[in-house]
């Protein structure tokens, strides 16, 4: 087949049959349930992938137009073995062709720019509904905080919302950029410091949906990961209703109370209806009720979560959580505290 072709066109064809198929290979096999961009189920989401498909229509046809017109000049100009050397005709002066090559790649931009400004605009400026749900995530180096003002529930790289109802987030940072972005539900916006922005999602299916921060934002960033459970209203307010409780008094588990209270634990959480009141790391007043470790870096087991109070660099190094110093009885009574904040 590729007889009298040159080492160029082999070239040619090798590099464009890769920057398609190893993309499309690896989203194939890396798209997770509930982080797939093109599975929209939120109203903003859906209208993004819209535009998204509109964009990829345009730029699949300039590959399809500029490699089929660079394909047939590279065999029909090839060199053959009956060659004489001299150069084919050359064409010097056309205004037609400059013209078109000038004229109608401002005009894909121009409809790009436009349409793309149009959506940008028309999800920035939607109209709030007086009853939509009002949450404030905040991004830490290396977990999200999640708010919930009108209910008084503070909580960690968990979301919780109801389907079918506007939810509008307030984004803010703690210490670097952050980017919040979760694939099904709506685009990527930054938590920058000092700043506010604001995004919402409109979910219309019941479903954990997966998230993540987008920003490099130093040496965890790729294990800042979020998770948005869309609930049906009965649900929802179910959980509300146990977030709202303070932490669980179990006398079997007093001795692992103590352990945390007079250690370091306190200075960085909250338990809420106790003297813990630090504000460095992640609440954990029902701390048992989430389904994983580490904003996402494992699932949340008794194991695990013995595991990670001795050694959390280990499963995420770079956290700026400590190792604590605790022996193994320690470790045991502790974990079996924290087991109990459901």
């Amino acid at each position: 087949m590729f007889t009298g072709i040159s080492k160029v066109l082999r070239r040619l064809l090798f590099t464009a049959g890769m920057t398609i198929a190893l993309p499309v290979s690896a989203w194939a096999a890396g798209v997770q349930p509930g982080t797939n961009m093109f599975a929209p189920a939120s109203k903003p989401a859906r209208e993004i992938e819209s535009l998204a498909i509109f964009i990829l229509a345009i730029t699949g046809g300039i590959f399809v137009v500029v490699g089929g017109a660079l394909l047939y000049a590279v065999i029909k100009y090839r060199r053959r073995k009956n060659d004489d050397g001299s150069e084919p005709t050359q064409i010097f002066g056309s205004l037609q062709i400059e013209m078109a090559w000038t004229i109608i790649p401002i005009m894909i931009v121009v409809v790009m720019f436009l349409t793309s400004a149009r959506l940008i605009f028309a999800i920035q400026d939607a109209p709030k509904p007086k009853e939509s749900l009002a949450i404030t995530v905040v991004g830490h180096q290396f977990w999200w905080e999640v708010r919930y003002p009108k209910y008084g529930v503070v909580t960690a790289n968990e979301i919780h919302v109801p389907v079918d109802e506007a939810t509008y987030f307030k984004l803010l940072s703690a210490d670097v950029v952050h980017s919040f972005w979760i694939p099904e539900l709506a685009g990527k916006t930054d938590c920058i410091p000092n700043h506010v922005n604001t995004t919402w999602i409109l979910p219309t299916r019941v479903g954990l949906y997966k998230g993540q921060c987008s920003q490099f934002c130093g040496t965890e960033h790729a294990m800042m990961l979020l998770r948005v459970y869309v609930q049906t209203p009965a649900q929802f307010k179910a959980w509300i209703k146990n977030q709202q409780k303070p932490a669980v008094e179990d006398p079997a588990v007093a001795a692992g109370r103590e352990v945390f209270m007079h250690n370091a634990c306190m200075d960085c959480h909250t338990i809420r209806g106790t003297v813990a009141t630090g504000r460095f790391g992640p609440d954990l007043t029902h701390l048992a009720s989430r389904d994983t470790l580490g904003s996402g870096s494992l699932s949340n087991t008794p194991a695990n979560l013995r595991a990670w109070i001795k050694d959390p660099d280990h499963f995420k190094p770079g956290v700026l959580m400590p190792a604590m110093q605790l022996n193994n009885k320690q470790l045991d009574e502790v974990t079996a505290y924290l087991c109990s904040l459901r």
